[in-house]
């Protein structure tokens, strides 16, 4: 019985087997040489290198299968002298494309020191190839439709180490990321969109960080967008200050009475949920700060009454209406963290009710950040921003990854 390997463009000379693995060796059916890292091609060689050129492929049962080929040397007339390219791997790999291919997948799916027992390959050979799949699959027209994007940041290790994002509303892909949250990084993605792109640009979503908003005002980075700033980050910049109100009252109960201020510590995730969520003990609770009234009940009812305003049950003109009479009520309260977000959301009411009007938010851009928050964790941490966002890239960007059986280019085996 013969079997043909499902490599394209190669043809089997010789298999050998060792005790834990089997060398097959192949040579290449053209005669065209290819530059790897162009598509200049020739018939001319420089020479023939000395020493075979070796790639990992899927292993077979327990046995590890080595691919082997005498590969020719190119004189390119822009990268200069190269070994030539081959077409079952990518460029400076030494893997198949069926092992990156395979590889990729499971990064996604697995955390990575279970990829590397399954495989049998170092832990920061998963980054590398990730990075490479990228690298050749990402979809280079990915920037080029782009009609309303949001933007936003995620950590990806400990230490304020993030990632900027850009989402495409359309598609709900990431299509851009680079390391940083700063305005640098996002003028970056500007950079890269160029002004004719970045013109078709109907609006951009984000949050009330100035580094953003900033890169998005410059000229020429999208000049006939609309700022949408997303409302749940203003609901939870009152969840913030409504703690800051539960703290104040705390320490100054603290100072009078320790026993009351131990019990009102407790009522912290009272204030702060939903009242449709509250188990009965804490409902109860809620009813004796109500009771009690004071500033941490008029901040429970400020907070409670924005998110109201941005339930999405009310027209964009009713929205308006509500928010300024909020921020007349806020302004009026006495309690200095409300006041101070009543001047945040006045400078930044165009923009969060554009969101309301247009329907557009950073929601989905949340729901993907989660997504990539979790194969950060599962991941137990990267070497460096590159290995993190292309793994961001393969689970969350435009991408289509397909296990080896699944690819194009495999044939039935010839027997």
């Amino acid at each position: 019985m013969r079997v043909t390997l499902a490599l394209p463009g190669t043809t089997v000379r010789d298999v050998s087997f060792e005790p834990a693995q089997i060398t097959v060796t192949v040579a290449l059916r053209r005669r065209r040489l290819a530059c790897a890292d162009c598509s200049h091609s020739s018939r001319a060689r420089y020479d023939t290198r000395t020493v075979d050129s070796s790639w990992r492929h899927l292993d077979l049962g327990r046995l590890r299968l080595v691919v082997r080929a005498k590969l020719r040397r190119i004189d390119c007339p822009t990268h200069g002298v190269r070994t030539e390219g081959v077409p079952f791997a990518r460029v400076e790999s030494g893997f198949t494309r069926d092992f990156e291919d395979l590889v990729a997948w499971l990064a996604t799916r697995m955390d990575k020191t279970a990829v590397r027992r399954l495989v049998r390959v170092a832990w920061q050979t998963v980054g590398a190839i990730c990075a490479r799949v990228v690298t050749d699959q990402l979809d280079p027209g990915r920037l080029e439709e782009l009609f309303e994007v949001g933007i936003d940041e995620v950590s990806w290790r400990k230490g304020h180490r993030y990632l900027t994002l850009v989402t495409d509303h359309g598609t709900g892909k990431v299509v851009w990321g680079a390391q940083g949250k700063d305005t640098a990084t996002c003028d970056q993605f500007f950079a890269e969109l160029g002004a004719d792109r970045a013109a078709k640009l109907a609006a951009v979503s984000t949050d009330m960080g100035a580094a953003y908003l900033k890169s998005v005002a410059k000229p020429g980075h999208a000049p006939n967008a609309t700022v949408c700033i997303d409302p749940f980050h203003v609901v939870a910049l009152a969840s913030d200050a409504l703690d800051q109100v539960r703290r104040q009252v705390w320490n100054q109960l603290r100072a009078v009475d320790p026993d009351k201020a131990k019990q009102f510590k407790g009522a912290r995730w009272v204030l702060l949920k939903r009242p449709e969520r509250l188990t009965d003990t804490q409902a109860a609770t809620l009813r004796k700060l109500r009771r009690h009234g004071g500033a941490a009940w008029r901040a429970y009812g400020l907070k409670e009454a924005l998110r109201a305003v941005f339930a999405g049950d009310l027209t964009p003109s009713e929205t308006t209406e509500l928010l300024d009479r909020w921020c007349v009520k806020a302004a009026r309260s006495r309690l200095e963290p409300f006041v101070k977000l009543t001047g945040t959301v006045r400078t930044h009411r165009e923009g969060i009710l554009a969101a309301i009007r247009l329907g557009i938010n950073n929601a989905r851009v949340e729901a993907l950040n989660n997504k990539v928050r979790l194969i950060t964790r599962r991941a137990y941490g990267f070497h460096s921003a590159q290995a993190a966002l292309a793994l961001v890239m393969l689970a969350c960007g435009p991408i289509t990854l397909r296990l080896p059986y699944e690819q194009t280019h495999v044939r039935p085996h010839s027997v």
